[in-house]
This record gives structure tokens, sequence and C-alpha cells, in this order.
């Protein structure tokens, strides 16, 4: 099929089935893998495996703008506002999270490596089906307000945990020797070049933006850096992820026309966004469900056993009031958006060691089942904790 074809199809029939979504109360994203699994090698086989690799480029493009809007929620100036609580509650969901997951992966008999990376994106919380649901309860409350905080500093913490485990899968796969060089050495230099050149894209754009003031041009220079950042990071092995959050947080933090930028990024996402999810949906090929069937099922388990714990004991740790103890690891079951995308950059980064297929057949099967348990649970969540308003 001709790919214009294939970007058009993904993206009619992915609106379509985004909004049927809507109407059972589940967010549109779902809607947009069914789509993919329909119209993929799973289903009518329209977007095919040609078709997926020649337009590849637009996941790229997605998981950069993703990435970027991430950082945006990364201002300082919020960030105090929010208080250190946010920053321990998240730090222990995330890593307990991973941590339970890639332990139940050894001890079911998987690779170390695919346990790291298995480990890695189970860290990852969906920030928009929590929103949704606090939005359609009115909810206020201490839960709701700590439940915003962690939802929108935990994608950055998994970015940096997948970072360093991803290096480290990469030395086990290549079978080197273990030190404390290649443990530490190897992420760090990723990291921080991966930073410094969205630190440094970001200056620069914001120094080209003050020369202009209309919306189109703001939003052809932002996305032409976004672009430019993601294919430099795709050449020199640097994680194009970390990068965009950078520059997203740049601007956030140092242009005094911010909320403009990222208005006018997110006003041209959406289409992007929609063909990503959907050419993702078309990935999963169901024949391999039963092949990872105990595994899909204990990581969708451990992430959540992991998630509510971690996010408990941060809790108790930073103090917070016995509600947001009790409830707040309830509200961080969905996972599409950061987790999908980066099992989208594992099946190209790890491309036949036996993870990629894994990795990626995990997360979109059980992304499906999250995004339907994971509104409900917050739902209970906040209802328990009284603090809906309806």
């Amino acid at each position: 099929m001709n790919p214009f074809i294939g970007v058009g199809i993904a993206l009619i029939v992915g609106v379509l089935f985004g909004k049927l979504m809507n109407r059972f109360k589940i967010p549109a994203v779902a809607g947009y893998i069914i789509a993919g699994l329909v119209l993929g090698v799973s289903g009518f086989n329209l977007e095919n495996s040609i078709i997926i690799e020649k337009l590849s480029f637009i996941g790229d493009f997605a998981l950069g703008i993703i990435a970027f809007n991430i950082g945006s929620e990364l201002e300082v100036s919020v960030i105090k506002k929010l208080g250190k609580p946010i920053f321990i509650i998240a730090f222990f969901e995330a890593i307990l999270a991973f941590a339970a997951v890639t332990i139940i992966t050894l001890i079911l008999g998987e690779k170390i490596y695919t346990a790291l990376i298995l480990g890695a994106v189970a860290s990852a919380t969906a920030p928009a089906a929590t929103v949704m649901v606090l939005k359609e309860m009115k909810a206020k409350g201490p839960l709701t307000t700590t439940l915003l905080g962690v939802v929108a500093v935990d994608d950055a913490i998994c970015l940096m945990i997948y970072s360093i485990a991803s290096s480290l899968a990469r030395v086990f796969i290549a079978n080197k020797p273990i030190n404390a060089y290649s443990i530490i050495v190897p992420p760090l230099v990723e990291i921080f070049f991966s930073l410094l050149a969205g630190f440094v894209l970001g200056i620069i754009l914001i120094y080209i933006l003050n020369k202009f003031s209309r919306a189109s041009e703001i939003q052809t220079l932002t996305l032409g850096t976004i672009i430019i950042l993601t294919g430099l990071c795709l050449k020199f092995n640097l994680s194009s992820l970390l990068a965009s959050m950078c520059l997203g947080i740049t601007v956030a933090n140092l242009s005094v026309h911010n909320n403009e930028i990222f208005s006018t990024v997110e006003n041209f996402a959406s289409p992007v966004i929609t063909a990503f999810f959907v050419l993702a949906g078309a990935r999963l090929d169901i024949k391999m469900i039963p092949k990872i069937g105990i595994l899909g099922i204990c990581y969708l388990i451990f992430r959540m056993l992991g998630k509510v714990s971690g996010a408990s004991l941060g809790a108790a740790i930073s103090k917070a009031p016995k509600t947001v103890q009790k409830y707040i690891g309830y509200g961080l079951f969905s996972q599409i958006g950061v987790a999908v995308g980066l099992a989208i950059i594992v099946s190209r980064e790890f491309k036949g060691t036996g993870v990629d297929t894994k990795v990626l057949t995990i997360l979109l099967a059980t992304t499906i089942i999250t995004e339907i348990v994971g509104p409900l649970s917050t739902k209970t969540a906040i209802i328990k904790a009284k603090e809906a308003n309806i």
C-alpha cells in the first residue's frame, strides 16, 4: 500500500475507534491501539510491516513531541509549589515498579537484559487518563493535588531509569566483562550528552523565537527544532526522549513565551500522536500473546503491586496525609504514552535480541487492560478519599 494511503487510513480509523472508546469512558488512545490491531498484522494487514517501516519517522517525531510536552510540566516555579513529597512519592513508586517487574521477570527465567528493559518500561505512568478522571469527578483535596503532581514528574523519572537500564542491557547482550566502568560510565555519558543537546538547542530556539511573534512561525520553528534534535540523537546514538524532554524543560523555564510555544505544538500534535499509536497497535501480533502469557500477566500484576507499595512508602516517608498514603498508588495504573513509546524504541534498538518482540507484545496487550482498569481504580480511590464533587 502507498504510505500516504496508510497514514490516511490510520488517522481516520484511529479517530473513529478513539471516539468509540470515549463512549465507554475509556481514553481515546486505547482506541487508537485497537484500531492499529484491526488494521495491522493481526487484522486486515493493511498497515503491514513494510508500511510501518516506511512510516517509522512518524514514531520518532511523535516521541519527540511527547517528551517535549513532558518537559513543559517541569517548570521550576511549579515544582517548588508541589514540594518534596511529590518527588519522594514519584521516585519510590517508579523504582519499586521497576524492581518488582525486574525481579519477577528474572524469577520466570528470562535473561537479565529482558528483565531490565521490562522493569524500566513498567516505571512509566500515563497522566492523561488520570487527569481525565479527576476533571470528570471535579476532584479536590490532598489526594487529588498529590496525584496530579506525581503523574507530572513520573515520566521524567521513567526516562532516566530507562536510559540507565538500556545501557546496562546492551552490556549484557554484548557479553562484555561487567565492571564498575561498564555499568556506570556509558549510561552517564548518554544521559549527559542527551540533556546537553536538548539544553543547547533549547537556548538557540528561545533566542530565535524572540525575533518572531506569529503563532504559525513559533509552531514551525519549534517543530523544526524537535525534528533536528531527534535526527541528531538518532545519528549519535543519544536518547531522543531525554533530549526532547530537556528541550521542553529549557523552554518552560527560560522563555517568557513558554505557554504560547507549548500551545502551538499541542495544536499540531494530535494527528501525529494518533498515527503513532495506531501504527504501534498495528505492530502487535496477537499470535505472540500466548507465548508471553504468564510473563504478561506477572508484568501486569507486579507493576501494579510496585506502584501501590512504592507510592504508599513514599507517602509515608514524606509524611503525607493518611488518605494519600492509603490511596495514591491506585491512581497510577495507566501506562499508555511514554511506555508504548519506549516499547517502540526497544523494538528498534534491540531488534533481533528477543527483547524487542516480548516488550512490544506485553506493552501493547497490557496497555488495553490498564486503560480500562486504571481510570476505574483512580475513580474508586477518589471516592474512598471523599474528594469527588459530583
